[in-house]
């Protein structure tokens, strides 16, 4: 049996107050909201019941921020796509962010069983004087249990309407992908957080959060956690304006904890940089 789950969830400012409202189908929800740095940053959390998505399963998350509002939206555990016996596992969101609206999409990490068949996307429609701050971290098996990423596919969608867009498919058997230079260079995480706005972003703010990354970067490469699996195989990462609307951190680890580590810190970096806002975790992440 596969799961069909839909959710739409809206925030609006009232009264000075981030409001969510959300209804949903099936066995997908949020939590009660939480404003853990006031009334004007709503933070919620994202649980799909059954843990993790098997073939056949979709969920479909649709998100409007209204003007001038901010929502944050996070989950409480990985996303699991377990092994398929031949149909694909689907999750997809579409964020719609009006005129002065700020969304942060903040998901834990998506981890990829041996054998499953998944499609992760993400699309984001930003009118001008929106922005987003959103991440995304994929991990390929389960290494430290002895189960490597050795059957199955993965692919994602992800897109700045009218700017910019990322496509791609990772399957168990492309070696040269995963283990090549070019590719994953035998890392089995891979992580990109991006800073997005409705309109091209002033070179004053570009360069100083390009910066701000760049000094991040240089001081977390080169390490290897303890438990970070094959020796020899350090953090890479890198950061770049992709275009004049976009800004992306990319980050390749053996494992996740050394990627969201990284992005951790960028993203509590940037919305002081950018937004003049503390780095405040979510509460779920500290449990």
């Amino acid at each position: 049996m596969s799961w069909q789950a839909r959710l739409q969830l809206d925030y609006a400012l009232e009264q000075g107050r981030c409001v969510a409202r959300h209804v949903h189908e099936g066995p997908l929800r949020v939590l009660k909201s939480l404003y853990p740095e006031g009334d004007a940053i709503c933070h919620n959390v994202l649980v799909h019941p059954p843990g993790g998505l098997v073939g056949g399963d979709y969920l479909d998350l649709s998100v409007t921020v209204g003007a001038g509002a901010h929502g944050l939206l996070t989950t409480p555990g990985a996303t699991r796509f377990y092994r398929s016996e031949g149909a694909t596992a689907t999750q997809r969101l579409h964020a719609t962010v009006a005129k002065g609206g700020r969304l942060e999409w903040l998901p834990l990490e998506a981890i990829a069983y041996p054998g499953c068949r998944a499609h992760s996307e993400a699309r984001f429609a930003l009118a001008p004087g929106a922005e987003l701050l959103a991440w995304d971290i994929t991990a390929l098996g389960l290494p430290q249990a002895g189960a490597p990423f050795e059957r199955g596919e993965f692919s994602q969608h992800l897109e700045l309407q009218g700017a910019w867009l990322e496509r791609g498919r990772l399957r168990a058997d492309d070696g040269l992908l995963l283990d090549g230079a070019l590719g994953l260079a035998g890392r089995r995480c891979m992580a990109s957080l991006v800073f997005a706005a409705g309109t091209a972003i002033s070179r004053e703010r570009r360069e100083r959060a390009l910066d701000a990354a760049r000094a991040l970067i240089s001081a977390a490469e080169g390490q290897v956690l303890p438990e970070a699996g094959p020796p020899g195989l350090p953090l890479m990462a890198g950061v770049s304006a992709a275009h004049p609307q976009v800004l992306v951190l990319r980050a390749l680890a053996p494992l996740t904890e050394a990627s969201f580590a990284l992005l951790r810190s960028c993203w509590a970096l940037w919305r002081k940089e950018l937004w003049g806002l503390d780095g405040q975790p979510p509460r779920i992440w500290a449990m």
